[in-house]
């Protein structure tokens, strides 16, 4: 029922400089490949076939690492090493880009999705967030919404409390295990957040988002917040959240970033 994708890469990546002044957050290295490599394979395990990459000015290494090297090809073939094409990212699938000119806060760049998606409802996956066994969280997502055909979102537990000033946060009843109705959300409390249930940057969505992102107004440095067009749709209709109990990296962290490289390196070992 989910054939489209949504993932948007045109962000500064100011929590990670100076090394995204020059190489884009989503590119960053894991076990040999990159952050947004994985994010690409996710969608494609869980049945997606059209995915839509938001970037910007900066980020052509995105557009480059996807595309064809006749190149690099040749070169492989004519040094005898045509088995290395094999590690080439081409999945089965369509992808295509759309620029994003200045950065106007999730929701803005949600919103150059809208020709993409069209009348479907969609993923919208967000690549900060690395998830261990992502397809599976996925296909768990796809199913609520075809359940209750209404906006999913992804939710981690957060044992710090202290973090949650950094995440969109929920407060909400559980109407089935791991599954939440959503009565409030709150973009970055800084004060006595509702629950210990934080935005996790999984979102299944259908198209009436573009209509509330339309109306949203813009916030702190003129960015459309996706939270704010959330809690409107809230006041009128219902909006689920899914706690994602798998493991779950934040690559803008250091910490995690390097947690996530040795998890990856250790089940590199184990099949070999």
């Amino acid at each position: 029922m989910i054939r489209k994708a949504v993932i948007p890469a045109a962000g500064y990546g100011t929590r990670n400089l100076p090394v995204t002044k020059s190489v884009p957050k989503e590119m960053f290295p894991i076990s040999g490949k990159p952050a947004l490599h994985y994010i690409v394979e996710e969608a494609a395990g869980a049945g997606i076939r059209e995915i839509l990459i938001i970037v910007s000015r900066g980020k052509n290494a995105i557009i480059d690492y996807f595309d064809k090297s006749v190149e690099l090809e040749h070169h492989l073939r004519k040094q005898g090493k045509p088995h290395l094409m094999n590690h080439f990212p081409f999945p089965d699938m369509h992808i295509q880009y759309v620029r994003q000119p200045e950065a106007l806060g999730l929701g803005g760049a949600v919103r150059l999705a809208e020709p993409f998606v069209g009348n479907e409802p969609f993923a919208l996956l967000l690549p900060d967030d690395l998830l261990v066994d992502g397809v599976e969280t996925l296909n768990r997502m796809i199913r609520v919404y075809e359940v209750y055909k209404r906006p999913v979102i992804g939710l981690r537990r957060l044992e710090d409390k202290s973090q949650l000033r950094n995440y969109g946060v929920v407060q909400g009843e559980w109407i089935a295990p791991s599954l939440v109705q959503i009565a409030e959300l709150i973009e970055k409390p800084v004060d006595k957040p509702p629950s210990d249930l934080a935005v996790l940057g999984r979102y299944i969505l259908p198209p009436e988002i573009f209509s509330y992102i339309k109306s949203t107004k813009p916030g702190n440095g003129g960015e459309v917040q996706l939270t704010d067009a959330l809690r409107a749709w809230l006041q009128t209709a219902a909006i689920y959240g899914m706690e994602i109990k798998e493991q779950c990296y934040d690559i803008s962290k250091t910490n995690e970033y390097i947690e996530l490289q040795w998890l990856m390196y250790q089940k590199q070992l184990d099949t070999k």
